[in-house]
């Protein structure tokens, strides 16, 4: 039998691990048969030591055999599912899951919750009077035969071994690890039981991979674990450079993406939705116009049959902020930046986000980017409005948008909210963080 001490020392000093060393090591953590301290040690060995492809794919594989695999077999439709590593403002899923959907696919979008400055599908979709995350598996099929896409959380029994691994990389400064991050995301992912996946890799300053190179690193990684477990897939990097739309918060996105579902979404928040659309629908083999469904009523009918089918009432009445305050343009000019982690930060400080998975959130906190960068702003016209239940919480929402509004002479370049298409690229030997 190995040990684990030793494996440690190994891959401290730069060896390899076997794929049977990783397979023992990641069934005896979930079991409880190897301690929280020394499988910090070895993720602080792996930050800094990185992981080679052999030893991600055996990594990800005994995640994924750490628990069961949703069986997707008995839909006829064909199932493709997108994931994003988190921004401001980034209400996608909600709308594209049901767009995806209302052209023939079947999307099984298992989502999360949000942490500090990025916000979670799950947070926002719970805004909605009835409507339930927590599915069984039998209900999840239910659910994606009747309206044709789910938004739910994760089972317990998907990937156990990775929800211990990522509690523990919180607490251990070991977050940042590309092979951790990739194999963390992918595990679940392929646990589901897609049959393809785009992967949505967002950088700036909102975004966990602030800049590119570290970005298509990870978007590489994940594609390739992808494939090579037999998922179809492939990554776009987009800008989280500035919140995504107007919304941030939870209500609030929500009725944005239900806006944008009925053909009135912003336009960056529309481009990033159809490009992500068109990259589901074509790794599905569906030959569709996501744009036509934005338009014809196709996709605002499925969003409201998932959220029925989940408990939801699509007609009640979203939560409102008590409160509000705004912040205003200093100077007349164009508006040239808006930090997007700024202003998810500012959320967050409203009651939007959470700084521990177990703190409660605000359904009605949030902030409305009332300009973007390339309008034009006049002194004193108030560009973002803060709207909160808690009074008290505004100075500290406050302070964190200091900096965050540049106005001047002239305006910003034109930016294409997507950078790069990612397909296929095989990973650096070695993938450190």
């Amino acid at each position: 039998m190995p040990d684990a001490v030793e494996l440690i020392r190994a891959k401290r000093d730069g060896s390899r691990l076997t794929p049977t060393e990783i397979r023992w090591l990641i069934g005896s953590y979930t079991s409880g048969g190897i301690a929280d301290e020394q499988m910090s040690a070895l993720l602080m060995a792996i930050y800094f030591q990185g992981l080679d492809v052999e030893e991600l794919t055996a990594w990800t594989d005994a995640m994924i055999s750490s628990g069961e695999r949703l069986d997707l077999g008995g839909l006829t439709a064909p199932t493709t599912d997108k994931h994003s590593t988190g921004g401001v403002g980034d209400k996608v899923s909600l709308i594209l899951a049901p767009l995806v959907a209302s052209c023939g696919a079947a999307v099984p979008q298992l989502s999360g919750r949000g942490l500090g400055h990025t916000g979670g599908t799950l947070d926002k979709l719970e805004s909605i009077r009835g409507w339930r995350a927590t599915l069984s598996n039998a209900e999840i099929l239910t659910v994606l035969r009747n309206a044709g896409c789910v938004i739910c959380a994760a089972g317990d029994g998907l990937a156990p071994a990775d929800r211990k691994l990522y509690a523990l990389r919180d607490v251990t400064g070991t977050v940042e690890s590309i092979p951790l991050i990739a194999s963390s995301i992918m595990s679940k992912k392929i646990a589901e039981g897609t049959s393809s996946l785009v992967l949505d890799v967002k950088v700036g300053s909102g975004a966990f991979m602030r800049d590119i190179d570290s970005a298509r690193n990870l978007a590489q990684t994940m594609v390739w674990l992808g494939n090579a477990a037999g998922v179809r897939s492939s990554a776009l990097l987009t800008r989280m450079d500035q919140p995504l739309g107007r919304a941030v918060g939870n209500a609030v996105e929500v009725e944005e993406a239900v806006a944008t579902l009925g053909g009135k979404g912003p336009a960056d928040l529309v481009a990033v939705t159809l490009a992500l659309a068109a990259e589901m629908l074509r790794l599905a083999g569906i030959s569709a116009d996501p744009a036509a469904a934005l338009t014809d009523g196709r996709a605002l009918a499925s969003y409201r049959a998932m959220i029925a089918a989940q408990g939801g009432d699509p007609d009640a009445p979203l939560p409102v902020a008590k409160h509000t305050t705004v912040v205003a343009a200093a100077t007349t000019g164009w508006l040239r930046t808006l930090d997007a982690r700024a202003v998810g930060v500012a959320a967050w400080r409203l009651g939007a986000g959470r700084a521990r998975k177990e703190d409660p959130v605000s359904a009605s906190a949030g902030v409305i980017c009332l300009a973007k960068p390339g309008d034009m702003v006049e002194a004193g016209q108030p560009v973002l409005e803060l709207r909160g239940d808690d009074p008290g919480r505004f100075e500290r929402a406050l302070e964190a948008l200091a900096g965050a509004i540049e106005v001047g002479a002239q305006p910003p370049d034109p930016a294409d909210p997507v950078l790069e298409r990612i397909v296929g690229q095989p990973p650096g030997l070695e993938l450190v963080s």
